[in-house]
């Protein structure tokens, strides 16, 4: 009677564990921000779009494929050339997800990694078009506008494969070792012409100081002569007065000078 029992409880126990693999086989989920494309291997790839939430399949029979439809960046970089035919080597930041509804035809068409097959070529593509119609020095002067240009005719080209670019920016942007030394050179060009221009300006003031000055001195010499015109000697004496005055008073203050009495020309004993 046990071993009836055992047996029965064994067998629910099978049944229960062949019903619940075969429950799990047919369970799926799909995270947030992901959505599933189902593969059924007598129908091919069916045009529904699964979301989010835990969803039944076939087992053996269908297949799905989670996609990320959540936005993801991606760097692309490009060496190309400008206008005036320089070497540029930019680098584009691409924020990038695929549109739901098109998932079916992205798998179909292109794979589950669409990004490396698409992304690379059309941003190489793109970026050459744009590039090719500035110059170098156009490239740093309208940065913004070129910035904007890429990134409309990006976003119109993403959009044919089923991409949408939620944001495009230029992180980088340099030029080739000769148009960078090209541009050093023109730098010191100017600041030896900056230096060249103030060493000139600086010998204009100091030529019109020195003829200020001899203005001045001319000036001051036909005052004298027009005082000595009309007061004679007088003003000669006068300044000669004035110059024994200053030099007495500077005598007068030196400790070096001893004073004699009028025709005396030793000094006098003085006691000890």
């Amino acid at each position: 009677m046990a071993a009836r029992l055992f047996e029965s409880i064994g067998k629910i126990g099978l049944g229960l564990a062949v019903v619940g693999g075969v429950v799990n086989s047919a369970l799926y989920n799909v995270d947030a921000g992901h959505y599933a494309v189902i593969f059924d291997r007598f129908r091919g790839v069916q045009d529904l779009v699964v979301d989010e939430g835990t969803h039944f399949l076939i087992p053996w029979v269908q297949k799905p494929i989670i996609f990320d439809c959540r936005s993801r960046p991606r760097n692309v970089p490009v060496i190309t050339g400008s206008k005036d035919l320089q070497n540029v080597n930019i680098t584009l930041r691409i924020l990038f997800r695929p549109v739901a509804n098109q998932l079916p035809r992205i798998f179909t068409s292109i794979g589950e990694d669409y990004d490396e097959r698409v992304l690379p070529s059309i941003t190489t593509e793109i970026l050459k078009s744009v590039v090719a119609r500035f110059d170098a020095g156009e490239l740093i002067t309208q940065r913004e506008l070129v910035s904007r240009q890429v990134s409309e005719d990006l976003m119109e080209r993403a959009a044919t494969f089923g991409l949408i670019l939620d944001d495009v920016s230029l992180t980088h942007l340099t030029f080739g070792k000769e148009f960078t030394e090209a541009v050093e050179a023109k730098q010191v060009a100017q600041q030896e012409a900056e230096r060249a221009r103030f060493v000139v300006e600086k010998a204009e003031q100091q030529k019109k100081a020195a003829v200020i000055s001899a203005e001045g001195d001319s000036k001051a010499a036909e005052l004298i002569a027009t005082s000595l015109a009309e007061v004679g000697d007088g003003l000669i004496e006068l300044r000669k007065l004035e110059a024994a005055e200053d030099i007495a008073y500077q005598l007068s203050r030196s400790r070096n000078v001893t004073y004699l009495p009028p025709g005396q020309s030793t000094l006098l004993q003085l006691p000890q």
